[in-house]
């Protein structure tokens, strides 16, 4: 099988030959597997690992549409959130700045910020491109980016996010609604001009930390559940999956996530309480896809090769243990992690995802 019809098959509950292996990684991961393949382009280091890599399909925004990373706009998001870059040991990335509707107090400020996207402003045309690209190496597919409180909290910061949570619900209602409308109507053009060259939209939301919820289950009803039922059931009219991404330990969350639609779930971060993998594939292994697994917090830039060679083992026992399962590191690998370690957790599922 290639690596799309792999991917493919696993997003339509259909028997795969091996399961498929993905990588999630940063510019300077890239590098290093770069030099170590040889090669520059990225689709051939993907080629030539081996990988079932589900491509990025990002559409540009206003005039430096095609960058790499589209959300960032010369120091300043598509959202109008001030950034600046970063250098942390091997690894440089980008931090918000001021939340520039911090300071609002009243819903009518809402109208007066000079920062909301124009739908018409994304470069649908390059988003095609790279997907002709990727589709023509045998790439399966995903983008672009859409998310309700992880924009909620750039634009207000996360403490004022929070507080509006218990205090000002109907100023959160009133910015959520504004985030959902410039979305759904950039998703549909995108879904539209995207064809049969997509796979996966991305959905990501931020609804956990190391230890517990953000936001109480009863908070996620109230506020995000129907909008996060909306875009799924727009994306599967247009016979596309929903890859739905959060960090954290976010277990109360997945029977609703479920209802709501979504169908890969993302990045299951194990080492969170109630993420236990064996507990979540007994659970709702029967109703979603899981996606990641693999610890990148410690196993993957610390460990041994057969340190990883091991956590991986562990993910297809649990995660895989039905088939419905795309091994992968749990979110991006960072700057610095062994190339060692990478080919390890590759080579496992190689060797072993097949059963």
């Amino acid at each position: 099988m290639t690596p799309k019809e792999r991917i493919q098959a696993i997003l339509n509950h259909q028997a795969v030959d091996r399961l498929p292996v993905d990588l999630w990684l940063t510019r300077e991961v890239l590098d290093s597997l770069r030099d170590h393949t040889g090669k520059q382009d990225e689709l051939e280091v993907f080629q030539e690992l081996g990988l079932d890599k589900i491509v990025w399909v990002f559409p540009g925004y206003g005039k430096d549409s095609g960058h790499f990373d589209p959300n960032v706009l010369k120091g300043r998001t598509m959202w109008g959130v001030e950034t600046r870059t970063m250098k942390a040991g091997a690894a440089t990335y980008q931090e918000f700045g001021t939340p520039p509707l911090g300071e609002c107090e009243e819903i009518e400020e809402l109208d007066d910020y000079a920062y909301w996207p124009d739908p018409d402003q994304f470069d649908y045309g390059s988003a095609v491109a790279a997907a002709t690209k990727a589709r023509d190496a045998g790439f399966a597919t995903i983008g672009p980016w859409i998310s309700h409180f992880e924009i909620y909290c750039q634009l207000r910061g996360l403490e004022n996010a929070l507080m509006d949570v218990i205090a000002e619900p109907d100023f959160l209602e009133a910015g959520l609604d504004r985030i959902d409308q410039i979305q759904t109507a950039m998703l549909d053009r995108y879904l539209e001009a995207m064809g049969d060259r997509l796979d996966l939209i991305f959905i990501s939301d931020d609804m956990g930390t190391q230890e517990s919820l953000l936001l109480s289950p009863q908070v996620w009803q109230d506020h995000f559940s129907s909008r996060l039922k909306n875009w799924c059931d727009r994306i599967h009219r247009a016979n596309k999956k929903v890859l739905y991404h959060s960090d954290g330990a976010i277990r109360p969350l997945i029977p609703g996530l479920i209802q709501a639609g979504i169908d890969v779930l993302n990045p299951i971060q194990h080492v969170c309480p109630g993420m236990d993998r064996a507990g979540l594939q007994k659970d709702f292994g029967s109703s979603v896809i899981f996606h990641g697994g693999v610890d990148n917090q410690k196993v993957l830039p610390f460990g041994s090769a057969e340190d990883v060679r091991k956590e991986t083992l562990a993910c297809l026992e649990t995660l895989g243990q039905n088939g419905k399962y795309i091994c992968c590191s749990c979110h991006n690998v960072q700057a610095g992690t062994p190339v060692e370690n990478i080919l390890a957790m590759i080579e496992t599922v190689q060797l072993h995802g097949g059963r």
